[in-house]
């Protein structure tokens, strides 16, 4: 990518505090060159933040009040024009003198009195450096752009593929959508009450609470694979329907490897998906399913999800029945402790009974839900008994 040409000519900023320098060099410059003029640091530290900042900086060091190398530290010390070159132009011929300048962000160091071509030369080559940085960072600030364009894309399609996929399994279940918002939430506010437990704080970092909130809503994917017949029926199942209804949490995550083998990799925000489908009814005493894990080898994903979806399969109302009220969910979680659920998780769900109570209001199911879901239900049902 070629850089693109100068359109007007670039602006010198002249600064030294004896006019006869001042002439001399714009005598110089008139011809490739637009000047300004400062006398003083002060007035050539006001140059250089205007609206118009000049191109280069030619620098006297030896000045009344603020000396060159003050002007020069400002100047580099501000974002605005630290990448303004600045080159001292001064009587100060000592080495030592050559090196503090350059030491403070100088480019150049032209002692007096100056040659014309040198200063020139000198001049052209910093301006054409300057330009390569200047398209090198506007590049660098273009390609950034647009990775954070990308990667909120990606972001919003991840979220829009989880909602989807959320949605759908609702669409054929008595749960209302408000279900999988109030859990996800509930699974969040766990993970950020354990982070700071020894045995959870490795694994509860700040991306692995935003991911398992964004993948709590896949925790019933695989409903969409069961009967209408099963799924729907309202009373108690059978023991050959409830092993049929235990197949959603290989369903489930047996859907998601199947998206990933489409894509051809491994997808970190399905990671926990995964874990959460086919894992958040095993118990901590190992009497759950399907593969009757224990303790610690239920994933810590599942594990917060047992928890939060047992809470809102007891206190939210479903068309075919009442929810129960708050403390006698909060009685059945305390006796679930060591058995149903991991001891720790049900020590930090009691001490935030609060929050929990607060989600389940801010995303409580009203009557118009549940008509909307009874006329679903419905139309399902009918649908099934045709079949």
């Amino acid at each position: 990518m070629s850089m693109p040409p100068f359109h007007t000519k670039p602006t010198i900023l002249v600064v030294d505090d004896t006019p006869d320098n001042i002439d001399l060099l714009c005598a110089v410059l008139e011809d490739d060159y637009r000047t300004k003029i400062a006398v003083n640091g002060e007035r050539a530290l006001k140059i250089a933040n205007g609206d118009s900042k000049p191109d280069l900086i030619l620098l006297d060091i030896m000045m009344p009040g603020m000396s060159g190398y003050e002007v020069c530290q400002q100047l580099k010390a501000n974002p605005g024009t630290r990448d303004i070159p600045v080159i001292f132009v001064t009587a100060m011929s000592e080495t030592a003198d050559e090196q503090l300048g350059l030491g403070m962000g100088a480019v150049d160091y032209i002692t007096k009195p100056i040659s014309a071509p040198i200063v020139l030369a000198r001049i052209k080559t910093q301006l054409s450096m300057k330009r390569v940085h200047d398209f090198l960072r506007d590049q660098n600030h273009f390609l950034e752009t647009e990775i954070e364009l990308r990667t909120r894309e990606i972001v919003a399609l991840q979220d829009v593929t989880i909602h989807t996929m959320a949605s759908l399994a609702e669409t054929r279940d008595s749960e209302t959508g408000n279900h999988i918002r109030r859990t996800a939430h509930y699974v969040k506010a766990l993970a950020e009450k354990l982070r700071g437990h020894p045995r959870f704080a490795a694994f509860l970092t700040d991306k692995t609470i935003e991911l398992l909130f964004k993948s709590a809503p896949l925790h019933d994917i695989g409903k969409v694979g069961i009967p209408d017949r099963i799924l729907l029926k309202p009373g108690r199942f059978e023991p050959h329907e409830m092993e049929i209804m235990k197949t959603h949490t290989t369903l489930g995550r047996d859907a998601i490897l199947a998206a990933e083998r489409e894509l051809g990799i491994e997808v970190d925000f399905l990671k926990y998906a995964k874990e959460i489908a086919y894992g958040h009814q095993e118990k901590w005493d190992g009497s759950g399913y399907p593969e009757g894990l224990a303790g610690d080898a239920i994933p810590i994903s599942a594990r917060l999800m047992a928890v939060a979806d047992v809470y809102d399969a007891l206190i939210s109302r479903r068309v075919y029945k009442e929810g129960m009220s708050h403390d006698a969910a909060v009685a059945i979680i305390g006796a679930g402790r060591g058995q149903h659920f991991d001891p720790d998780m049900v020590d930090a769900f009691m001490s935030l009974q609060t929050d929990f109570i607060a989600i389940a209001h801010r995303y409580a199911d009203t009557d118009h839900d549940m008509d909307k879901k009874r006329e679903k239900l419905e139309l399902f049902t009918k649908a099934a008994d045709g079949n």
